[in-house]
């Protein structure tokens, strides 16, 4: 018999497991391991999303070296683009076996079956390195329609970090710096079998999410899906089934305001931010500009339990500049909401080091 929720105590179980209540993680590695990863992606229209989560959750005493010295330091390790703890890596790995599934994936790994053998010897002799630096002796080509057509090297290697015979070693600046897993991974790693590692990883996931409804579209990296993990619930007033963390039911909720990354797992799932928070969202990077609402970049807004609208700006390194082009209000922000959006701009600002312009 699924248990039942009042709406609002459905949105506290996910802003307080997402850790944007009012009790903060004590560091990025706590952090990490409480969310279970920090997405990479490259737009840093007001800074990088892993950093933006990061801050969202740490305040201002986060920086992003904290976040590359847990990696450089083994806490933390990259795969697949995300950030992920140390802890986990053998249910992700784990979870990986067998990979690839798909048969074009299968096929190309077959037939330059040698193209691999080659890059994990250049590896073994020459230690890590960056892709640019390793040889292309590819049978077949990799074809495809985006920026990774013919890039070999750098398919090669991101399909090897997969099977788990290569890692990433850390990054000089943007570019990642590869090495044979060995060499990176702890020894002595046992990987539990799949089917169990897939459970464990969708507990986690269960547990960074606090809630989250059954089905959807399964999307690529990681899905939201949780399986059986958890216990079945009902949120009144909306459709479907859910599953709830019940380590999250019946514990208090102490609420404050944040300025999120349009990657941040609280909005990731944009049909559930609908049907739990009202709140509809589409990044609009992609959009031409006469055709966007709310902005390039938006910064999503919590206020305590509620989605209460978008901040469109824009960090202008050259200038110095943090500049808010618009406050979208959901709902009004009058009094509270107005000062606290305020006072997350202008810590917005100090943490980048540039000056507020609205």
């Amino acid at each position: 018999m699924p248990i039942q929720l009042e709406l609002q105590t459905a949105r506290r179980i996910a802003v307080r497991a997402q850790l944007l209540d009012a009790d903060r993680p004590k560091g990025v590695v706590e952090l990490v391991e409480r969310l279970n990863l920090l997405q990479l992606d490259p737009t840093a229209a007001v800074a990088p999303s892993a950093d933006l989560v990061a801050w969202s959750r740490l305040g201002n005493d986060y920086h992003p070296a904290q976040l590359e010295a847990a990696v450089r330091s083994g806490l933390l390790f990259e795969l697949d683009a995300f950030i992920r703890p140390v802890s986990q890596l053998a249910i992700v790995l784990g979870s990986l076996a067998g990979w690839p599934t798909h048969p074009a994936y299968r096929e190309w790994l077959e037939v330059n079956d040698s193209f691999r053998r080659d890059l994990l010897a250049a590896l073994r002799e020459r230690g890590a390195s960056l892709s640019r630096d390793l040889p292309d002796t590819a049978v077949v080509g990799w074809r495809s329609t985006g920026w990774t057509h013919e890039r070999n090297v750098t398919q090669m290697l991101e399909f090897l970090t997969l099977t788990g015979e290569v890692a990433i070693a850390g990054r000089a600046g943007r570019q990642r710096v590869f090495d044979l897993a060995e060499r990176v991974y702890p020894a002595g790693l046992v990987l539990p079998d799949r089917a169990e590692a897939l459970r464990q990883r969708e507990e986690l996931r269960l547990k960074a999410s606090g809630i989250v409804r059954v089905g959807g579209t399964v999307v690529p990296g990681e899905p939201y899906q949780v399986g059986t993990a958890g216990v079945p619930a009902v949120v009144v007033g909306l459709p479907g089934e859910w599953r709830v963390d019940p380590d999250q039911l019946d514990r208090p909720f102490s609420g404050r305001t944040a300025l999120l990354s349009p990657f941040d797992r609280l909005v990731h799932d944009r049909v559930r931010a609908e049907q739990l928070f009202g709140f509809e969202y589409v990044l609009e990077m992609y959009k031409p500009v006469a055709k966007r609402r709310w902005g390039y970049y938006a910064l999503p807004v919590l206020h305590h339990d509620r989605l209460v609208g978008k901040v469109d700006a824009t960090a202008d390194r050259r200038s110095g500049r943090l500049v808010v082009n618009a406050v979208h209000e959901d709902e009004p922000h009058t009094g509270d909401i107005a000062a606290a959006v305020d006072a997350e701009l202008e810590a917005l600002a100090d943490w980048l080091g540039l000056e507020l312009v609205r």
